[in-house]
């Protein structure tokens, strides 16, 4: 195999050999970008991840001025100090910034591709890596939310799901179309809540994703909940896991959202489990949209989001004496250490939990012992 190759992604495959490019410079940026996507798709990494990394290194481009056989080091330190200073963007999103750019750099440089030789041959200069360990963000904390970020309380939560509910009342007694996808609304904040669900996996769910738990014969038709969009690792399909219904209100909400409301949006061959008055399904976008609009007409704090649900499942379990393990399994984590990120403890149960444990060590130093039978202290 020449340098040009035949491997996805190589120059060869995107750029016919012995043509004169009419703009070489922007044919040459796209062609690599072409080859960059087959490449990718050739490692099993999703459309989403893939047209995300293309807009990344097409801002990037934009911002240095430059195209990649001309990208530099210097070129990345200005980028990523006017993101962090002047931008103000999280710190996540300048390492997904600089994966994508070490990402495309690799692939260029590789001699397998044949764009070094392509470059050599058309610009008389070649791509080098420029994100190295001196420059590159570093990952050293397993979670890199904003500290803001937090579960509802018990109260918050409560006033929400009363809103939300009030909303389908007003609208319904005001003689509004608009009162279906306030229940419709309604009932996504109070599944993504009893299930810990994340927004992605939430409206993608299906009628067909919610059965019986012959374990759990109380909560009927809806003891168990088919995840089947889950979080993917990288290269891998969406991760499918089962999240069993804790909570018998959980199971009333759905039998009466399936069996009476449902059927009103008038949608018998759509399989979606919300439907939209406008598409298949609502969105990931509409369901943030409309939560964000109640918690701020409550006042409550704007670091509230969607994802919050999925925290406070996880904090009130864990306050209610779950079983990490079982709660772990719950949401999909693969390791403890997530699920413990996630653990938003309130001060009543840390403080119900150090009244318990002084209680204990008080209750032995009183117990009777051989050498002090009558129990106390001398």
């Amino acid at each position: 195999m020449d340098d040009r190759g035949d491997i996805p992604g190589a120059a060869g495959l995107v750029l016919v050999d012995g043509v004169s490019l009419f703009r070489p410079e922007d044919q040459v940026f796209e062609a690599m970008l072409e080859g960059f996507a087959n490449q990718q798709l050739a490692r099993n990494l999703a459309y989403s991840t893939v047209q995300a990394r293309e807009h990344q290194l097409r801002a990037f481009a934009g911002h240095a001025e430059a195209f990649p056989w001309r990208w530099s080091a210097h070129l990345v330190d200005e980028c990523f100090g006017d993101l962090r200073a002047v931008r103000h963007v999280a710190r996540s999103t300048v390492r997904s910034y600089q994966v994508a750019i070490r990402g495309f750099c690799s692939y260029l440089t590789d001699p397998a591709y044949g764009w070094v030789a392509e470059c050599e041959r058309r610009f008389g200069t070649h791509p080098i890596q420029v994100i190295h360990e001196v420059n590159a963000a570093a990952h050293v904390a397993d979670s890199e939310a904003e500290p803001t970020r937090r579960a509802f309380t018990r109260d918050e939560l409560q006033a929400l799901f009363d809103h939300a509910d009030d909303e389908v009342a007003r609208k319904r007694a005001l003689g509004r179309k608009g009162w279906l996808p306030a229940f419709r609304d309604a009932t996504i904040f109070k599944i993504a809540y009893g299930y810990g669900t994340r927004r992605t996996e939430t409206a993608m769910l299906d009628a067909a994703d919610f059965g019986r738990n012959p374990d759990g014969p109380e909560f009927g038709e809806y003891g168990v909940c088919y995840i089947r969009h889950g979080k993917a690792q990288r290269g891998s399909p969406p991760k499918r896991r089962s999240v069993l219904t804790v909570w018998a209100w959980t199971s009333e909400v759905l039998e009466q959202w399936f069996t009476e409301i449902r059927p009103c949006f008038g949608l018998p061959n759509n399989p979606a489990a919300w439907p939209s008055e406008r598409g298949l399904r609502v969105g990931p976008q509409q369901l943030n949209k409309r939560l964000a609009g109640y918690r701020d007409t409550l006042g409550m704090d704007p670091a509230l989001e969607f994802h919050s649900l999925r925290r406070s499942y996880v904090t009130h379990l864990i306050e209610d004496g779950w079983d990490p393990r079982f709660v772990q399994e719950q949401v999909g984590h693969n390791h403890a250490s997530t699920t413990s990120i996630y653990t938003c403890v309130s001060s009543d149960y840390r403080t119900r939990i150090l009244r318990r444990a002084l209680d204990a060590l008080v209750a032995d130093a009183l117990k009777p012992t051989e050498s002090n039978p009558t129990g106390g202290t001398r």
